[in-house]
């Protein structure tokens, strides 16, 4: 069974950090792509960062600098360590896998399977 499953949410005050991690079941994550989408209340949900299958990485304009997306192919994981977060960076992150070849790295319809999501809370 195919299954993305995210950790590491939780709060923290503005300024600090957090490692999410995105773990895959039932199939590879290496040498495919995978995204970090958010969403906050209200708001539609966005691209945070993807890694393509050979490892070309696009992150949003937003967390340029402050969040890096790396893999650990011996665990089938994919991190997210998010430093100098920001109250707007407060979300629910998702993790998702395997873009549609030649699709938008920020659609979040490009993605095929998904995680149910891990709440980041950042107090100012």
């Amino acid at each position: 069974q195919v299954q993305l499953v995210e950790s590491g949410g939780g709060s923290v005050q503005a300024g600090g950090s957090l490692r999410l991690s995105c773990s895959a079941s039932g199939f590879s994550l290496t040498y495919k792509s995978v995204g970090w989408f958010r969403r906050a209340p209200g708001k539609e949900r966005e691209a945070v960062v993807v890694i393509d299958d050979y490892g070309s990485i696009h992150y949003a304009d937003s967390v340029k600098g402050r969040f890096t997306i790396s893999r650990d192919n011996p665990k089938n994981t994919v991190n997210l360590e998010m430093n100098n977060l920001k109250p707007e960076d407060s979300a629910i992150y998702y993790c998702a896998a395997i873009r549609r070849p030649g699709s938008s790295w920020s659609d979040p319809a490009d993605f095929r399977y998904w995680g149910q999501g891990t709440q980041v809370t950042v107090s100012s």
